[in-house]
């Protein structure tokens, strides 16, 4: 009998996903309850079912897969179905939340007496069948894995198991995240302010000059984040929470309204894009 597993969303990293272990032979359930057409048509094409709550919590495996502010009000919509589950799934909270965030999110989910699992995913969604894959798509878990990850590895999924307690995984993805998310925008940050004060250019041709890996991983990095900045912002939010009562916990969160900022300018005359994308010689 093949595997259930329910994905709380279609969105790009949700529906990925979905469409790696629907080609893998699962059963893949999802939800549509408030959103869009275009994630409706997205489900579809990965070959996602939708489903209400209670289908959903019927799945041998729950990954939530969202936008972090929604990690805890999601888990907090299915308590009541999965309080009346007669049969529990393995609930898994793949958000890129803190720590402190997902144990608030293990307490409301194990208190339906579901058990609960801390994922994290490092990579970008899985490519189609075919497609120049590129950057592999890594889930980690921490907790009471038991079979869960080979369970898991069975239906196609690359994943990792962490020897440690619920906050591992989401701690590593802070870390990673607060890495590569931070340099993006402390990257941008500097070149849009040697733009205003005219030697963009100049910039531009000392990084292709003396830091040749980082100005090329700027020129493919920075092209994806002004669309997604707006999906960043909580994320940073949770990076500086992580970070605790500590005098840098203070840069995730200035960086978090550096994306707003850049989430606000890639919906208007988006001008600091075009700035970047003369810097970076049309690569944005």
């Amino acid at each position: 009998m093949a595997i259930t597993i329910a994905i709380t969303a279609p969105g790009n990293m949700g529906s990925g996903v979905g469409a790696l272990l629907a080609r893998n032979g699962a059963r893949v359930l999802t939800s549509l309850q408030g959103r869009s057409a275009s994630s409706a048509a997205r489900a579809q094409a990965a070959g996602m079912i939708a489903a209400g709550d209670e289908e959903l919590v019927a799945a041998d495996f729950l990954l939530s897969i969202l936008p972090p502010k929604e990690a805890l009000p999601i888990a907090e919509r299915l308590a009541p179905a999965l309080r009346a589950a007669p049969r529990k799934p393995v609930y898994i909270d793949c958000n890129a939340v803190s720590p402190e965030t997902v144990l608030a999110i293990e307490r409301v989910v194990k208190d339906t007496g579901t058990p609960f699992l801390d994922g994290s995913i490092i990579g970008p969604p899985p490519k189609a069948e075919g497609a120049n894959t590129g950057a592999a798509t890594t889930f980690y878990l921490s907790g009471n894995v038991e079979d869960a990850a080979s369970r898991l590895a069975s239906a196609g999924l690359d994943v990792m198991a962490l020897d440690a307690p619920v906050g591992a995984a989401s701690a590593l993805k802070m870390s990673y995240g607060g890495i590569t998310k931070g340099l993006a925008a402390l990257g941008s940050v500097m070149c849009l302010a040697a733009d205003r004060y005219g030697v963009g250019q100049v910039l531009s041709d000392e990084l292709a000059a003396s830091q040749p890996q980082l100005f090329a991983w700027l020129g493919r990095t920075v092209p994806g984040m002004f669309p997604k900045a707006y999906r960043w912002v909580a994320e940073m939010d949770e990076i500086s929470a992580y970070l605790g009562e500590r005098p840098e916990s203070d840069i995730y969160s200035g960086i978090a309204r550096t994306y707003e900022h850049f989430a606000a300018d890639w919906a208007g005359e988006q001008s600091d894009a075009k700035a970047l994308a003369r810097m970076l010689r049309g690569n944005v």
